[in-house]
């Protein structure tokens, strides 16, 4: 994972939450461990969630094998040898806006997967896709805190707004115009309150 700021954390807590392990963050200056100056509440939880364990290599090194590269960073900080060396039906999202952390069609080559943060890509991952459900289902339920619970269940509302016969390596996520996705997010938002 690139970019374990504030964004990069909250990517991290949804990661978590849903069962995720072996998580190795980057920030602008290099891998997030223990024994790194900084005493950010997002690097602490970070540090706390999240240990590379005994790993202290680059992001190239850390993309050898891996399964998942999830960017909210800086445009092109992978290479495509980054992508080549990641594990077979390996997943990237590229999410720095408005330039990826690589070319897509660079990353498509190599991975099953490809999502970014552009709207001229296929699998465009877009806030608007969450928050106006997640906002409508705390008003409707006049919940006054947002829970890691709350987040996962908009996401498993949001990718369940894509149907089996749709679901393929370049549709993934449901458009930001389908009117069924505010809907979802909110009743997954109320749910998951109680």
């Amino acid at each position: 994972m690139s970019g374990a700021g504030a964004a990069g954390t909250a990517v991290a807590r949804l990661l978590v939450a849903s069962g995720a392990q072996h998580i190795i963050g980057f920030d602008k200056d290099g891998l997030v461990h223990e024994n790194k100056p900084g005493d950010d509440v997002m690097r602490t939880w970070f540090v706390d969630n999240c240990d590379p364990g005994e790993f202290r290599g680059s992001l190239s090194d850390a993309m050898v094998g891996a399964d998942i590269f999830i960017g909210v960073s800086a445009p092109n900080v992978l290479t495509e040898s980054d992508v080549a060396s990641m594990a077979a039906n390996s997943i990237v999202f590229a999410l720095a806006n408005p330039e990826p952390e690589i070319d897509p069609v660079i990353a498509r080559k190599y991975a099953a997967v490809v999502a970014t943060g552009r709207s001229d890509h296929p699998n465009q991952i877009n806030n608007v896709l969450a928050f106006p459900g997640i906002f409508r289902g705390l008003l409707d339920g006049r919940i006054h805190k947002i829970t890691d619970k709350m987040l996962v269940a908009a996401a498993n509302a949001i990718s369940q707004c894509v149907g089996p016969d749709q679901l393929n390596a370049n549709f993934i996520v449901p458009s930001v115009f389908d009117p069924r996705v505010v809907p979802a997010v909110a009743a997954a938002v109320r749910a998951s309150a109680n």
